[in-house]
């Protein structure tokens, strides 16, 4: 029922899987000897985060965040609002920020200088999606999944309007959806 609303499969589950390996793979070496600290910015990177946490090799910790930019809609609303924050101090920590879609950039730069007051050793940012014609802010991804056109996608974790994220790849969403006559 939901796949008719997908126009075009951007990434299938086999490639989703093939780059998270990738990506484990990269922050393993990265973080050799060191346990980071990987913060799930939620709702859209739960699927992402968890897979992601599966393929690194090395003792991770995990906490959560719920940060908003959109409400129900399809672009970033701008007004940037923490609804959960972390459970522990992330002082000294070295952190990486995993989210689902890299945009507009307003969410992750606030949340970088939320979190950078906090004084963790380090941050990074660990995209599953990056949109680069959407940034309004200078803020780049450390570890980036995959860079996309400037289209509404949702799977993998990624909605509209809390529906579709339990598609098992990353399509574009029609706009007969989300465009109201």
């Amino acid at each position: 029922m939901m796949h008719k609303d997908v126009e075009k499969i951007l990434y299938t589950e086999e490639e989703l899987r093939s780059r998270v390996k990738e990506l484990g793979a990269q922050i393993t070496t990265d973080y050799a000897g060191r346990e980071p600290l990987l913060v799930s910015v939620l709702r859209g990177s739960y699927i992402f985060m968890a897979d992601l946490t599966r393929a690194i090799g090395l003792n991770v910790t995990v906490d959560f965040m719920v940060v908003s930019s959109y409400g129900a809609g399809t672009v970033s609303s701008g007004q940037v609002e923490i609804k959960k924050d972390l459970s522990d101090s992330i002082e000294g920590r070295d952190l990486i920020i995993v989210e689902d879609i890299l945009d507009s950039g307003n969410t992750l730069y606030y949340l970088m200088e939320v979190l950078r007051a906090r004084k963790p050793a380090s941050i990074r940012i660990c995209t599953l999606m990056d949109k680069p014609e959407r940034r309004s802010q200078p803020i780049t991804a450390d570890y980036c999944g995959f860079t996309i056109p400037d289209a509404f996608i949702v799977g993998y974790g990624l909605d509209y309007d809390g529906k579709y994220r339990n598609l098992p790849y990353v399509g574009i969403l029609k706009p007969s959806v989300y465009k109201k006559p």
